[in-house]
């Protein structure tokens, strides 16, 4: 293989057909209690060689040339790179893989603060297309309790600074995150968040510990997971809350009970009829089986 793998290897759902092109190994801030993508000692966080990822790309052209059409950047946010070094890793994308159209990557909202207006649309500009933002959740009290190291305003300010940049920008909320305590201030804030930002794509996601609790109890001894019931409850506040013009919207990955897909606001009414039909009557509501939750 042309490129060096640290694994496990993360991406997006949507990136399922992309070509997943490490430029760092880990995340820069590896300090959320809910997330276990990064906790591996193997992978420790680390800028990879620029001298390496640019041979990765040069050998990559090669092997698969005119085969690849998207390519994401990984591992938990490239952004943290200068900008001069992420330039230089798209003019090797454009040079020795030409049919790509889409560029994409994770990005944590503090990586921009470093990052002016000009040189994100530099980005854009040089292929860069979209980046996956995990804001988890609107409310400032909820992110301080999972050690997200951002707030409200600051996940906000990244949001409209890549909008103004030309960058599509994905962003996914944590259901159940708040626990029964924070339920409506979880919902009521993240939609609060999207309606200022109003992303083009969004996504839920139920929060869930395949590798145990105790990492994340740590800092949130009293949090309990929301049931069933009351995960679909405050999906259904979260929904009823939503402003949004064209952004399109999934709640369709595996640890999802309800799959939901639509496009906000056009489909909102029929996305909250959905959820009502599954609180009123969940047997009748095709719902995952358990079984096919495991993550």
């Amino acid at each position: 293989m042309p490129i060096r793998y640290v694994e496990p290897v993360f991406r997006p759902p949507s990136e399922a057909q992309s070509l997943i092109l490490p430029v760092t190994d880990g995340c820069s801030w590896n300090q959320c209690t809910f997330c276990e993508m990064y906790t591996a000692p193997q992978k420790q966080f680390r800028a990879r060689d620029e001298a390496e990822v640019l041979g990765s790309i040069r050998q990559a052209g090669e092997q698969f040339g005119a085969d690849v059409r998207r390519i994401f950047l990984a591992d938990g946010d490239a952004l943290v790179l200068p900008t001069r070094r992420l330039l230089n890793i798209l003019a090797a994308i454009r040079e020795h893989l030409p049919a790509v159209r889409r560029v994409s990557s994770y990005c944590l909202p503090r990586n921009l603060r470093k990052k002016s207006l000009e040189e994100l649309r530099e980005l854009a500009d040089a292929g860069l297309s979209i980046v996956y933002i995990g804001a988890e959740s609107g409310d400032d009290e909820v992110l301080a309790r999972v050690k997200k190291g951002e707030t409200f305003e600051s996940t906000r300010e990244a949001l409209d600074k890549l909008g103004q940049a030309g960058i599509t920008r994905s962003v996914m909320i944590l259901n159940g995150l708040g626990g029964p305590a924070l339920s409506a201030q979880h919902a009521d804030n993240s939609a609060r968040l999207l309606n200022a930002t109003q992303p083009e794509y969004a996504a839920t996601l139920v929060v869930s510990f395949p590798m145990g609790e105790e990492r994340f109890r740590k800092d949130f001894p009293d949090w309990q997971a929301l049931t069933q019931a009351q995960l679909f409850q405050e999906m259904a506040r979260f929904l009823e809350q939503l402003e949004l013009t064209r952004t399109v919207f999934r709640s369709d990955h595996a640890s999802n009970w309800l799959v939901l897909k639509g496009t906000l606001g056009a489909d909102k009414e029929r996305l909250l009829q959905q959820v009502r039909d599954a609180i009123a009557r969940p047997d009748a509501a095709h719902l995952r089986p358990a079984w096919a939750r495991g993550l």
